[in-house]
């Protein structure tokens, strides 16, 4: 594939993995920036992440204090599955790991807030894991080595009932297995 084509292939992809137009206007959380779907990606080369964990004695992708730790989800809109521009490079900081690490798996977690049905959260919950894996394979991981997955609303970040935490709850999350 010519680099040139993957901006428009993930634009393309990502929007076939999108949820309906959203219902309302939802505002970005103040940690986050002004939203805004994805339009560009690099494939994946030489590493960013540091060679060394923070903390002695564990691998970076199981470093609580280094960036796959700390940087491992990416927050959607409402009723939306569309990666943001604003998460892309976290995207590519973990596919450039997983490419230097060809015998590592990750599983991404689809999580929604608890406003919805059970079964429309599990399917939202998907498409935003689904959306995240597709990024991630046009940055050169294998399809076999990420797991899409949902967990709807059961696994909540914040538990409050409003806003600033339906924000928190709505994303999904790369997970390293060990």
């Amino acid at each position: 594939m010519r680099r040139h084509a993957i901006p428009a292939l993930l634009v393309s992809a990502l929007a076939a993995a999108c949820s309906s137009v959203p219902v309302d206007e939802d505002p970005a959380p103040a940690r986050e920036p002004s939203a805004s779907p994805v339009t560009s990606v690099r494939p994946a080369g030489p590493s960013s992440v540091a060679a060394t964990p923070v903390s002695p004695g564990l691998p970076a992708h199981l470093d609580p204090n280094g960036s796959l730790g700390r940087e491992h989800s990416i927050y959607f809109d409402f009723d939306d599955a569309v990666v943001r521009q604003q998460y892309l490079s976290l995207v590519e900081r973990h596919a450039r790991y997983l490419v230097e690490h060809p015998s590592l798996e990750v599983a991404v977690q689809g999580n929604t807030d608890e406003r919805g049905g059970s079964e429309y959260n599990l399917a939202l919950g998907q498409r935003r894991a689904q959306a995240v894996k597709t990024a991630m394979q046009l940055l050169g991981v294998s399809d076999a080595r990420i797991e899409a997955v949902s967990f709807g609303e059961e696994r909540p970040a914040a538990h409050e009932h409003d806003e600033p935490a339906w924000r928190q709850n709505r994303r999904a999350d790369i997970a390293f297995r060990r």
